[in-house]
């Protein structure tokens, strides 16, 4: 389970999420779902309540409790302003992760993404020993591919129809971090 927050910039500390972020994530959410609707899978229109948002951080700290995610959220003094998850966490000889994001429209072209991405990736190395994260974004998702290149991520191929977003089956890219080269 991971423990350890950090400041990633003057006024934005990357957290584990809480139960009490819920509302939080709610208002985020709302702020910033036309931004995000063309990155992201059709949310139905309870997704942007503060239940929903409890109900979803329940079953990730179940996760994180059973070691296959790691859930963050991004806070600025109270106000959530994006997230960070690494899930599908798995451990033995393949000790990998995927990695999922999100910044506020109010809060792009800051540079979070950045400092999230790799805070998260110190995180799954220092905290969780794993030896690679795993990340995939829509082809024409540039903003995205241009955070996962200077964060050292490097493209390994291209998923056709990978997932469901807006509304269809998507081709994504796929990155990946190489973390260490230490034995499992």
């Amino acid at each position: 389970m991971i423990t350890e927050s950090a400041r990633i910039a003057p006024d934005v500390v990357m957290r584990p999420a809480t139960p009490e972020d819920a509302g939080g994530l709610a208002r985020a959410r709302v702020r910033s779902r036309a931004h995000l609707e063309p990155w992201e899978p059709t949310r139905p229109e309870d997704y942007f309540t503060s239940q929903a948002q409890a109900a979803r951080l329940r079953s990730q700290l179940e996760e994180c409790r059973a070691g296959r995610t790691a859930p963050w959220v991004l806070d600025r003094a109270g106000e959530m302003v994006g997230s960070v998850t690494l899930s599908n966490i798995s451990l033995g000889p393949f000790r990998s992760g995927v990695l999922g994001y999100w910044i506020g429209v109010d809060h792009i072209g800051r540079g979070l993404a950045t400092a999230a991405v790799t805070q998260a990736c110190v995180f799954a190395d220092a905290e969780l020993g794993l030896h690679r994260v795993e990340a995939g974004t829509l082809l024409d998702n540039v903003p995205s591919q241009r955070v996962l290149a200077k964060c050292g991520f490097e493209e390994f191929g291209v998923a056709p129809e990978y997932l469901h977003i807006n509304g269809a089956w998507r081709d994504h890219r796929l990155f990946q971090r190489i973390l260490n080269d230490r034995c499992p």
